[in-house]
């Protein structure tokens, strides 16, 4: 059983989504004990020089000001750190994920924090937690020369140290809406709780 889920949404529906739907019942399957939500439907702040210096700065010198600026990335790194496994509902748009997810993904890879650089390459800080992607998207296929977004999450997840990364799809449902749902359904009921 799974202890604690950070279940994110970034579909901007919040009201039809597929995503939305897939990550839900990726969840319930689940059983966790704790949920922490995150809806990014309510964007976060995107990055800006202010922000880049106080990230910057070493943390016994940083300003009320610079850790203020420092606050909501903080927030998402804890919410990171006491999930056990992490259920992401994305959309593909225009080839990749949402600006919101975007925005989240730079506020939680922070150097020193959820990841390091060594002399062979960077190392991820949060090992040990497992990864699930709901995905949906009206034509471009999972895991093709065009994903963009799949791909991407794959990585990042991998950059901060979380590798052991499923994926739900209900691609190119444009194309065959009945059939991509059907083998949805059919990964989320294969899935271990």
């Amino acid at each position: 059983m799974t202890s604690t889920v950070l279940h994110i949404d970034s579909s901007a529906r919040t009201e039809n989504s597929v995503t939305r739907s897939l990550s839900a019942e990726i969840t319930g399957r689940l059983a966790p004990e704790t949920v922490i939500r995150r809806d990014l439907a309510t964007p976060l702040p995107l990055l800006d020089e202010a922000w880049v210096g106080a990230n910057f700065t070493p943390a016994d010198q940083r300003s009320d000001e610079q850790k203020a600026l420092l606050a909501q990335s903080d927030a998402l790194i804890t919410e990171l750190k006491q999930a056990d496994t992490i259920v992401i509902g994305t959309p593909i748009y225009n080839f990749s994920v949402p600006s919101t997810l975007k925005a989240w993904i730079d506020l939680v890879a922070r150097v020193g924090v959820t990841f390091n650089y060594t002399e062979t390459g960077p190392v991820g800080l949060l090992e040990g937690k497992r990864a699930i992607i709901a995905v949906a998207s009206g034509g471009t296929q999972a895991g093709s020369d065009i994903d963009f977004a799949t791909t991407y999450l794959r990585h990042v997840l991998g950059f901060i140290g979380i590798t052991d990364v499923e994926l739900v799809a209900a691609d190119q449902l444009s194309m065959d809406e009945e059939g991509s749902m059907q083998r949805a359904k059919s990964a989320i009921e294969a899935l271990a709780a």
